[in-house]
């Protein structure tokens, strides 16, 4: 099942919000800092099972930076980006204009964006006043790894998960997402909305179209 288009592997340990990691690169991926705690040994553990990409969206639940709870599936009935971010990752902050733009461009599409930050919320208010965020934003101070985990992924940012009108989950993107990426994509979840493609053909489109926009990307050094 092609969900997650160009997905570059990577892993990292719970815990998040200590650090703000120092390595920059184009295509880094962050992961979440873990806390550092002094702990004996643990004992062996049995193999964790193989965790899916979720077909549908999930019905999770988180605090915006005010506090309100609001749920994902609150925005079911039109398109969604949903974009794990944190204010300590670099690719992360690019991403945020693109993000800002998309909204924008596609309003008549009813297209949302929805920002969930692995972060604190003070941190995330902070930001997103000085980086004049207006899309909703989520707060996972407390329970972002549980939103992580609940998308199939590890605690690696920046991700962005792509859903149809009726929560479907259309493909999945880790890294940074850049414009060519997103309005590809975009398209493809507009044409499963209106039945023009079905739900395999437009993920084998976009798992195609992300690895040789990468490839293009990679050849010019871009």
């Amino acid at each position: 099942m092609l969900l997650a288009a160009a997905v570059l592997s990577a892993s990292a340990a719970g815990g998040f919000l200590l650090h703000h990691l120092a390595v920059r690169h184009r295509q880094t991926l962050y992961p979440v800092p873990a806390l550092s705690v002094a702990a004996p040994p643990p004992a062996p553990q049995p193999p964790s099972p193989v965790r899916r990409i979720p077909e549908w969206l999930p019905d999770i639940t988180l605090p915006g930076p005010d506090g309100t709870a609001h749920r994902l599936t609150d925005w079911k009935g039109r398109p969604l980006v949903i974009n794990f971010w944190a204010t300590w990752c670099e690719p992360c902050r690019r991403e945020i204009p693109l993000l800002k733009s998309l909204r924008r461009e596609r309003s008549a599409q009813g297209l949302e964006i929805v920002g969930v930050a692995l972060d604190m919320r003070d941190a995330v208010r902070q930001y997103a006043a000085s980086s004049r965020i207006d899309y909703p934003l989520l707060v996972g101070e407390e329970g972002g790894l549980a939103a992580v985990s609940a998308f199939g992924m590890d605690t690696v940012l920046p991700f962005s998960v792509f859903v149809d009108r009726s929560g479907r989950v259309i493909t999945l993107k880790v890294g940074e997402l850049h414009r060519d990426e997103a309005l590809f994509i975009l398209d493809r979840v507009d044409e499963v909305d209106a039945g023009r493609v079905s739900l395999e053909t437009a993920r084998g489109q976009i798992a195609q179209a992300v690895q040789r926009l990468n490839a293009l990307r990679e050849a010019s050094g871009g």
